[in-house]
């Protein structure tokens, strides 16, 4: 996290914005922010559906931990195959002399990871072992500043501002939950 902000205050303080050079992040940062943005969106879209239908706490607990990581491992096992089919392209193209074969899988695992710890920050509020008045307040609040600052993360690659870059997948990812608590609402009307 240190190094994160060190990189969102050193690009801050440049007169001419520059994007990092060969850097882990900025190697992964498509995979890190797919898989993050997707966690939060899905884990989010349950607990927001479930609520809508008025289920219970048990109920959104299983399935959200059943959608972290099943979807989870989709997402990641995706991603390997995304990535390993570029690569096949781009050997049968003639250009997979410079090619890492480990980065598909790599690229896999940090998909899996970032959904799975992203998207359980909409949950924790359900998962801990605390008495919570309002889980579901709290979880909206956690969700929407995870949109925020994974969506901000992106600046750290884009010529854009940290808050743009947040804005921007906040209300991305705010129709998605309110499109899920609308349908979730609407059909535990429509059935009871």
């Amino acid at each position: 996290m240190l190094g994160l902000l060190r990189l969102i205050r050193a690009r801050r303080e440049r007169s001419a914005p520059e994007v990092p050079g060969d850097t882990f992040y900025s190697r992964h940062v498509s995979s890190i922010i797919y898989g993050a943005n997707d966690g939060i969106v899905t884990t989010f879209a349950i607990i927001s559906s479930a609520m809508g239908a008025s289920l219970g706490t048990v109920t959104i607990i299983i399935l959200g931990l059943a959608n972290l990581f099943a979807d989870g491992f989709s997402m990641g096992s995706s991603s390997y195959l995304s990535a390993k089919s570029e690569h096949d392209v781009q050997k049968k193209q003639g250009n997979g002399a410079d090619l890492d074969p480990h980065e598909p899988r790599v690229n896999g695992a940090i998909t899996f990871g970032a959904f799975v710890c992203a998207g359980t920050i909409p949950l924790l509020p359900f998962l801990l072992p605390i008495s919570m008045v309002h889980p579901f307040a709290i979880s909206v609040a956690a969700t929407a500043v995870a949109f925020f600052v994974v969506g901000g993360m992106r600046s750290i690659v884009s010529p854009r501002s940290f808050i743009v870059c947040g804005l921007e997948m906040l209300f991305v990812g705010g129709i998605a939950a309110s499109i899920a608590f609308g349908i979730g609402f609407g059909i535990e009307r429509l059935v009871s």
